[in-house]
Parts: C-alpha cells; structure tokens; sequence
C-alpha cells in the first residue's frame, strides 16, 4: 500500500503522538508499505513539507508543548492525496479537514485517528478538569472532521467509550500504539538474567516519571509525595521530557533532600536508565493510553498510576497495589513505601509487568491498522 500519514507535527521528540508516527511509519515500512508524510517541516524525499501555521498569542505555549500548527497549502495536499492509496488523518486540526475533503473529491480512501485528548488541550490553559468544555471540543472535533470518517482508530478502550458516548457514528478500531521491541527485549533480558540492578545513584532509590513537563502530566504530585515517604531522604526523582512547567518543578523540587534530575535522552539512554530505576510513577490526570508507562513496565519495572477517571493508562495496573488517588501526594507516598517495604512481592511483579508488556509490541498494531486500512480500501471500491 501507499500510506500517507498526515499529521501537524512529525519531526520532534517531546511529543508523544509524534513518536508513536515516527514509529508507526517505520513499522509499516518494514511490512513492504510505501510511507510518505504529509506535514511541517524540512522537505524530505518521505514527506509532503508544509509551511507552520503561526498562533498568534498561543506560538511560544504551542511550542513549548512541542508542537506546531501546519498552514494549509491545497496544491501540496493535492498532491500528497493523489500518491496515496489510503489517507490516514492523525489529528483532528485544519490540515487534517482539508486533507478529508481532498481525499473524497478524489475518491480515496482514508482513515482518522483520535489521539488529541480534549483535556490534554484545556489543560494547557488551566482548565482540564472543565467538564462542560471538553465535552464541547470532543463535539466539536465530531462536527468538523470525525464524522465524515467509516473508521476512526483510537488507542484504548477508554478512548473508544469517550466517543461511543458523545455520538461518535464511525466503527471504532481499538488498537494499542504499540512499543518499541527493544524495551520488551530488555524487559526480558532483565527478568531472565536475575541480574543484580545497576544503580546509577549509588544509595539512592530511583524513582522515574516519563513524559512532557505540563499541567496535565502532574510531576508535581511525585514532588510532593517525596517528603511523605519513609524513604524520603533516600529518593532521587528522575524526571525525563521537557516542557513549560520546567522551571516550576525545578523550583519546587528544592525542598527535596536530593534536588529532582530533568534528563532528556535518546531511546537507548532511556532503556538503559530505566534498568537502572527502582520504581516508575505515572502521576497524569489524563491519557489516552500512555505510551510511556507501558515503555516502562515492559522493562521490568513496577508502575505507580493515578487511577483517574479521564485517563486510559489506570487499565494497566494488574491490581490496586499499582494504583493511586490523583493529586493526592499522601496515596502515592503510601504506594510508594508498599513496594519498597515489600521488595519480594516487587521482584514478583517486576516479572509480571515485564510478560504483560509483551502484547503491547507494536509490531502487531501494526499489523490490525494496516487490516483497518485494507477495510476502508475495499469499501471504497
């Protein structure tokens, strides 16, 4: 097949759809796909460029989240939908829309996804717990591209309910975004080997969070949990991403014994990091499934997970053990001290997480987006 992927931003590293795209597009490739891009950036000979689309106010707050807006050019868009034998619309923006409206005028066929969390949006501005507001934008998102789609895929059955419930009309593909295999790889090499743990804090217990440094992500709740833990002079907090609370976090974590670490690595550092990591917090209000936390516990290691009820990454917890109040730093210090008191049940999981990881390869998801892609091809005949 010739896929063409569209999506506002591709070529970042702080951007947690991105990644999954850049992965997915990789995948795809190894199965026999051809793959071009439609999107911002540098002109490549895998991609359709298209020019930024500037905010004006909102730019520098866009930006820090990693992410930019495309500007629409219908000549390129034109031209991209032509090559392609299915159309995959990965964002619910401008570029996405007019792409849609292209791909039918053609008679292509083509496919969306939902993975910009309402919440994700409104947090960026203060007022991700508005319920009234989220429900207008999911509305909102319906009327002006999700509607004219027979098959949209989202990440979780979480997010799959979210739509179902808002009247979402078209047949719902839940598939993961899948992992990279090197993480289950090490994952296994750990569990297997029995090895003892490198520590890269000699001393230290290694807590790690993984994502952007935003509002909605919450690393602040794992600040604040620190000092209520009987480990608390013991604790380093690792914190990998970048983002606009950077600044805030690095404020507060100075009441710490151990100042809080904010890294920012390749994949290779990441695995290595986190084999090296006592216990992982995923602390976010609200997911969409969480692709980082499943990184994570593919490798061996126990997840702490605010048991939201606007986030689909609570579905990985194998029982409440893994699970906290949102916001409340005193739950999490007390899941916290649970797994550190009791390092056999610990190891126990560690090996458990490890094998649940393996279903999440994205080798597979692949495989069902590209049975979803086919579908759409044949019924557009």
């Amino acid at each position: 097949m010739k896929i063409l992927l569209v999506i506002d931003t591709y070529d970042t590293n702080n951007n947690g759809t991105s990644i999954s795209a850049q992965r997915f597009a990789s995948v795809l490739r190894q199965h026999g796909n051809e793959v071009k891009i439609l999107t911002t950036g540098e002109p490549a000979p895998d991609k359709f460029a298209l020019k930024e689309f500037k905010v004006p106010v909102f730019n520098d707050l866009i930006h820090s989240h990693g992410f930019q807006f495309a500007k629409v050019d219908l000549d390129i868009i034109r031209q991209a939908v032509q090559w392609a034998d299915i159309v995959h619309c990965m964002m619910p923006f401008a570029l996405e829309t007019a792409t849609k409206l292209i791909a039918d005028e053609l008679h292509k066929p083509s496919t969306a996804a939902f993975h910009i969390q309402p919440e994700n949006i409104t947090s960026s501005v203060g007022m991700g717990k508005a319920e009234h507001l989220n429900n207008r934008i999911y509305q909102t998102f319906n009327f002006l591209l999700y509607h004219r789609f027979s098959h949209i895929h989202v990440p979780s059955q979480f997010m799959a309910d979210e739509l179902l419930k808002r009247g979402y009309k078209a047949k719902i593909h839940v598939i993961s975004n899948g992992i990279d295999p090197d993480f289950i790889a090490a994952g296994q090499r750990k569990i297997t080997t029995q090895k003892p743990r490198m520590n890269m804090n000699e001393g230290l217990i290694n807590i790690v969070m993984v994502g952007r440094l935003s509002e909605e992500k919450r690393q602040d709740v794992i600040i604040n949990a620190v000092p209520l833990s009987k480990y608390a002079d013991r604790i380093q907090l690792i914190f990998a991403g970048k983002g606009p609370k950077y600044d805030e976090y690095v404020a507060l974590g100075k009441k710490l014994k151990h100042a809080p670490k904010f890294v920012f690595m390749s994949k290779n550092e990441l695995i290595d990091m986190l084999l090296q990591t006592d216990l992982y917090v995923h602390a976010s209000d609200m997911e969409s499934e969480a692709i980082s936390c499943i990184e994570a516990f593919a490798t061996g290691l126990v997840p702490n997970i605010a048991n939201s009820e606007v986030s689909a990454t609570p579905q990985f917890a194998l029982d409440g053990r893994s699970l906290f109040v949102p916001g409340w730093p005193k739950d999490l210090a007390r899941s916290i001290d649970y797994w550190l008191d009791h390092p056999e049940e610990k190891a126990k999981m560690e090996r458990a997480y490890a094998e649940f990881a393996k279903q999440y390869d994205i080798d597979e998801s692949v495989r069902r987006c590209e049975e979803m892609f086919q579908e759409a091809i044949n019924e557009n005949k």
